[in-house]
């Protein structure tokens, strides 16, 4: 989402003014460009050397540099965002109080685009009076403030003041202005990641289903304006943005539970996850002790979440399921689509190198109600999750 956007980085004298060199990498390859103004005393801190490497820009420190004038006016126009990171206690007070020693505060000064800040400073210097109050004059005057973190300061203490980690800046810059529109006011309910159905208190029938791409899917969805809840068994997966809501459970009841108590209020559901076909039907109180050459565990069919939904589905919801198979596939996921009411079935098969279960990679074949069917070539699952929200934008849209 930060691909051709214009962010201007400022860089005052902080201690964390070292954490502005991932940033900015962060940044770049997000595709930004970015061009950065440093105050003098944040030359202390980190190389303009370093940074002008990393950003493809010259470093601008002064107004007046070698016989030439830095226009303030026009870089504070250039920008989607001026972000000035770390935001030291001193230009904090600086910019509260409308001063203009520095190109950095005159860009600032004159700045049309929005001005987003991360302080950093020590604990005590953060909780004063005086900070306080410059930090509520900034806001006042439409500034955002990316909150400060908990941790260890360069004073040796623990404690608040941390500058933000440059993930989570990057995070909050495409959150706060950088998400698209084409999905604002919808809600999607999205499914991610095996189920385990318990058979002792250690044991549980499972599969290798790994979550990336019910996550994937739930980023983008995200970055397309929607509101996001995502339902996940069991994973090593994490989400990047706060705004999307978690929900864990471990088993089918309890995912197909929190699907359907949810699934009412949606407009697109999504349902991802490789849920268990069947659950034992007893579960063991201890564990089950080895003895004798085989066991018998009976099986019980589990609830079908997509069928379930199919049968209640309104008119204005958009229903998509996936598949996974391993013969006859496009017949199976046009089966699966009827037998389902779903709008859009996406095929996976296990017969196709570096797809499905555990890779980074997908290759995936869409099906919908009307007959059409979309081939998507093996890419990463970030990208098939572009190409899936794509089809379900224009379908909506369309």
């Amino acid at each position: 989402m930060l691909k051709g956007k214009k962010i201007l980085l400022g860089i005052t004298g902080s201690i964390a003014a070292y954490k502005s060199i991932l940033l900015l990498r962060l940044l770049v390859k997000a595709g930004a460009e970015v061009k950065i103004i440093m105050t003098e005393s944040a030359r202390n801190f980190v190389s303009p050397l370093v940074l002008s490497t990393l950003s493809g820009n010259k470093v601008l420190e002064g107004l007046f540099e070698e016989d030439t004038w830095a226009n303030h006016v026009m870089l504070g126009r250039w920008a989607d965002v001026m972000l000035i990171a770390p935001l030291s206690c001193n230009t904090l007070s600086k910019m509260a109080n409308g001063q203009c020693d520095s190109l950095l505060l005159a860009v600032y000064l004159s700045a049309t685009c929005p001005v987003v800040v991360s302080p950093a400073m020590d604990e005590d210097m953060w909780h004063h009076a005086a900070t306080k109050r410059n930090i509520a004059l900034l806001e006042s005057y439409g500034n955002t403030i990316i909150p400060v973190e908990n941790g260890e300061l360069a004073s040796g203490l623990i404690g608040e003041g941390r500058m933000a980690e440059p993930e989570t800046i990057v995070e909050y810059l495409i959150t706060h202005f950088f998400r698209g529109t084409a999905l604002n006011g919808k809600k999607v309910l999205i499914t991610a990641g095996p189920t385990y159905e318990a058979i002792d208190p250690v044991r549980f029938i499972g599969n290798h289903s790994s979550g990336k791409m019910g996550f994937a899917l739930a980023e983008a969805f995200y970055l397309q304006g929607a509101k996001v809840c995502l339902v996940t068994g069991p994973t090593a997966q994490s989400i990047q943005y706060k705004g999307i809501e978690l929900i864990a459970v471990t088993d089918a009841a309890a995912m197909y539970n929190n699907c359907m108590s949810r699934f009412t209020s949606c407009d697109i559901a999504v349902m991802s996850a490789a849920v268990a076909d069947y659950t034992p039907t007893v579960v063991a109180d201890e564990k089950i002790k080895k003895a004798g050459e085989a066991i018998v565990i009976e099986l019980t069919k589990t609830k079908d979440i997509l069928k379930a939904m199919g049968a209640v589905k309104r008119d204005n919801q958009l229903l998509v399921g996936f598949a996974l198979e391993t013969n006859n596939e496009n017949a199976y996921a046009i089966g699966k689509l009827e037998s389902k009411n779903a709008d859009m079935i996406v095929l996976n098969s296990l017969r196709d190198a570096n797809a499905g279960f555990g890779f980074d990679t997908n290759k995936v074949t869409i099906f919908d109600r009307n007959g059409n069917n979309y081939p998507i070539a093996l890419a990463s699952k970030k990208d098939i999750a572009g190409e899936i929200i794509h089809l379900i934008i224009n379908k909506i849209h369309g």
